[in-house]
């Protein structure tokens, strides 16, 4: 699930981090457990940095004015 919202992926990483924290999983279970936790974070990331790079594509301007430039989300 690559093409994961912003909210999807928090939600998968707080779940990951929920199983993890009841400490009841057997090594190899917290191993993948983490993995997928560390997935979901990097998309977390990924997708509040396209948002930060949108906010300053969207402030940016060579007058006192607000002006929205077009933005490339990549494989969005």
């Amino acid at each position: 699930m690559s093409n994961a919202t912003f909210e999807q992926a928090l939600k998968k990483l707080e779940a990951s981090v929920r199983k993890l924290e009841e400490g009841s999983l057997g090594l190899e279970d917290a191993l993948k457990t983490f993995e997928e936790g560390i997935h979901w974070s990097r998309q977390c990331h990924s997708r509040l940095a396209d948002a930060e790079k949108r906010v300053e594509m969207l402030l940016r301007t060579d007058k006192e004015e607000l002006t929205q430039v077009a933005f490339d989300l990549g494989d969005e």
